[in-house]
């Protein structure tokens, strides 16, 4: 039952304008859920935790259905909790009329897949958002939509989008080698390429590659996936690529499956946040956890300007306005 949302959280979502990003919508609505559970508040007491983190977890995929079906003005499924995890968010995402939604296998293992490779890696940006709001002891309905938030900008959680209009800007398998060429002139980046942590193969690059093949198997085969293969099969035999520990990582196949599957790339980052609120609790729950945390207070040092004479308003000369 932790799949469900009070009505009142329908109705607000029901207020957001026709186009509001889907992102945006969820971020909104995971806050909203701080003022419905009084009790998350108690972050130091164990049972009261683990009754949000099941809560959150199991609310997500409801919220980002309905943030979905709102955006495309179809009417709110309600969770089948004799379902899946995966199962259960593709019948709130797509279920029509039918009595009974039945999620394609491959799919829906495909998803799982997903879910269970973006779930969490190590100290990245919002991660880091997580630890330091909750480090305050706000409540984990709050924290969440901050760190979701933190994904929410381009740099953290719209890769995959990027490769998506890298494919579509290549147009062509035979195209492939100038971009290459252009990418080794300086020329723009390759998108889906390199990381911060892994200077070889992303692992998970790698299981995601191959549930594309499986996916295209049911959705039909798509020329993006032709042409990123296309752009891994050179990138790993050129030498430029290999001296610069350039290969592909998480992002370079994902949003092209979740494409086939018919998202749009407004959701691409709420299908990251999904899962990756499952990361984000686990660390929040260890930090809480810990007897030596404290709030997170970085220091500062300043690099800015040397002292400097105080000059009084009446002896200043007004800057010209800017054209």
């Amino acid at each position: 039952y932790h799949t469900m949302i009070h009505e009142n959280i329908k109705k607000f979502m029901d207020g957001f304008h026709y186009d509001a990003h889907p992102m945006g919508m969820l971020i909104s609505t995971v806050a909203a859920l701080s003022t419905f559970y009084s009790d998350a508040k108690q972050v130091l007491d164990p049972e009261v935790r683990r009754l949000q983190i099941l809560r959150l977890i199991g609310k997500m995929p409801t919220l980002a259905a309905y943030a979905y079906r709102h955006s495309l003005g179809l009417p709110y499924v309600y969770p089948d909790n004799e379902l899946s995890y995966a199962e259960n968010f593709m019948n709130m995402l797509w279920k029509k009329t039918e009595p009974k939604y039945v999620a394609n296998p491959v799919l829906a293992r495909a998803l799982d897949v997903l879910f269970i490779l973006h779930a969490d890696h190590e100290q990245n940006c919002s991660a880091n958002v997580m630890r330091a709001c909750g480090s305050s002891q706000a409540d984990p309905f709050v924290t969440t939509a901050a760190a979701a938030a933190a994904l929410y900008g381009p740099l953290h959680g719209g890769a995959n989008e990027a490769v998506l209009k890298m494919l579509d800007e290549i147009g062509a398998v035979e195209k492939v080698p100038a971009y290459i060429q252009q990418i080794k002139a300086g020329r723009g980046r390759l998108m889906g390429f390199g990381h911060r942590i892994y200077k070889n193969y992303d692992p998970r690059a790698r299981i995601i590659k191959q549930t594309a093949e499986e996916v295209f198997q049911v959705t039909g085969r798509n020329r993006k996936l032709d042409i990123a293969l296309e752009i891994e099969r050179i990138a790993l035999q050129d030498d430029f690529f290999i001296q610069h520990k350039l290969y592909p990582n998480v992002d370079f196949y994902s949003g092209i499956i979740y494409q086939a599957m018919g998202f749009s790339p407004d959701m691409f980052t709420v299908m990251f946040a999904i899962p990756r609120t499952i990361g984000w609790l686990a660390q929040w729950q260890e930090m809480i956890q810990d007897p030596e945390q404290k709030i997170a207070r970085p220091r500062q040092l300043y690099t800015g300007y040397g002292l400097r004479e105080f000059v009084p308003l009446e002896k200043r000369t007004a800057r010209p306005m800017a054209a």
